[in-house]
């Protein structure tokens, strides 16, 4: 099939090439022309694992091409919509004027009977709204809602095997028409077992928005009993353990730590809140309020146990923070826990260095006041206290007696949970994590 992905950002570009790996003739269109730049170079403009290898093969084949001109979606027969929507500024409401850009510009391009498939995470009603714009230029097009799943560091594999498929359409029904074109695109997952669910509009809106609340949910309820755990001298990582066996509850996301962040989690649940504000039905979401401030005092948390390991002052104490990006294998640093936690640190008087083996440029410019690093070595010497706050795999397997000679004072503070807390307590370090004693 002939596609065209409007976007290509993180979604966007991801989607774009799958696409193409699936078979389908794909061209993938953004304004930015330094991205597509890349893009068309085989380059991913951001590192994500994979990504770059699964370009070269595809671009290969002559199935992917991209550029910034609009009329190049005209001959596609479905159109994916991958542009971002951010928090506004100010508000906690999502910002959809990149959704609502890429939609007027496409209209001028659609021929009878193509389908439009937003893929981005929107506000319920979003797609009523469209529809009827859509309806207006081009009464025989359609507009399926197809919500993404994709987790960073696992964006290429999501994609390619999914563990859901779900269309919203106007009518709810399997008979639209549009969901046959889009089981034609995704008839490969589909093949292998992915199971597919048809909604309504505003259903499919719905899922992304419920999805991300519930494990914002989970992760701050782990974070919760971690402070419980913390004043009664219990092991939140026991505690996590024995109810993660009772399958109505799973152990997946119930790890203490410093919070969640990125660019997906944080925003969506407030857009959530402010939707459902507008919507008349804010008293439902009244607990994601507490889940996000029980995450956001998980970076405060940090900072008062950098102290206590620093002797009760961080006034010109040299401290090591191992991580900058929000999670590991990704170097997204939208509203990254551990670097608002190195921030903080600083503002507090500390000498605060970064090190990450892939974030560095981008937390550079969000906060060049901080000292980066890209060797962990030299990262940490000298250092009064290392703060483990993002677990990259070499994080996890370092040598805490190798590192005994390059520091100032053998102290860690485990963000993660992720290190064996008696291994580096033998080995002479201060080791300190969340809710374990």
């Amino acid at each position: 099939m002939r596609i065209s992905v409007i976007g290509c950002g993180y979604l966007g570009a991801v989607h774009a090439a799958c696409m193409a790996k699936l078979g389908h003739e794909v061209v993938g269109i953004d304004v930015d022309e330094r991205k597509i730049a890349a893009l068309a170079a085989a380059k991913a403009p951001f590192y994500e694992p994979s990504l770059e290898d699964l370009l070269v093969e595809v671009q290969k084949t002559g199935r992917l091409t991209f550029t910034t001109d609009m009329s190049a979606a005209a001959g596609s027969s479905v159109h994916f919509i991958c542009v971002g929507t951010p928090q506004k500024k100010g508000e906690n409401g999502a910002d959809l004027a990149f959704v609502d850009a890429a939609f007027a510009a496409l209209l001028p391009h659609l021929s009878e009977d193509d389908v439009v498939v937003g893929k981005s995470t929107v506000p319920v009603g979003t797609a009523a709204r469209l529809a009827q714009l859509m309806n207006e230029r081009q009464p025989s097009a359609h507009l399926v809602w197809n919500p993404e799943f994709l987790r960073e560091g696992h964006a290429v594999a999501d994609t390619l095997q999914p563990d859901r498929f779900v269309y919203g359409v106007s009518n709810g029904s399997e008979d639209h028409p549009a969901v046959a074109v889009l089981d034609d695109v995704y008839s490969q997952p589909l093949a292998t077992g992915t199971p597919r669910l048809v909604t309504d509009h505003p259903t499919a809106e719905l899922v992304k928005a419920a999805a991300n609340s519930f494990l914002a949910t989970k992760i701050s309820f782990i974070n919760a009993m971690a402070e419980v755990c913390e004043a009664t001298g219990a092991d939140v990582t026991q505690l996590a353990d024995a109810i993660g066996m009772d399958d109505r509850i799973g152990r997946k996301f119930l790890h203490a730590g410093i919070g969640f962040g990125g660019g997906c989690l944080p925003k969506d649940i407030r857009a959530f809140m402010a939707r459902a504000g507008e919507l008349g039905a804010d008293q439902a979401l009244t607990f994601l309020r507490e889940v996000d401030a029980i995450n956001m005092r998980r970076r405060t948390r940090v900072v008062e146990l950098a102290r206590e390991l620093c002797g009760g002052s961080l006034l010109g104490k040299r401290i090591t923070v191992l991580g900058a990006a929000f999670k590991p294998e990704s170097d997204d640093v939208r509203d990254s826990p551990a670097l608002s936690i190195a921030a903080q640190l600083q503002l507090q008087g500390s000498v605060v260095t970064v090190t990450d083996p892939k974030a560095l440029s981008n937390a550079a410019r969000r906060f060049p006041e901080l000292h980066y690093q890209e060797d962990t070595d030299k990262a940490v010497q000298k250092a009064d206290a290392l703060l483990l706050l993002t677990e990259w795999q070499e994080y996890r397997d370092l040598d805490p007696y190798a590192l005994t000679s390059l520091v100032t004072s053998p102290s860690i503070l485990d963000g993660r949970n992720v290190l064996d807390a008696a291994k580096w307590r033998a080995a002479g370090w201060t080791y300190r994590g969340f809710g374990r004693p």
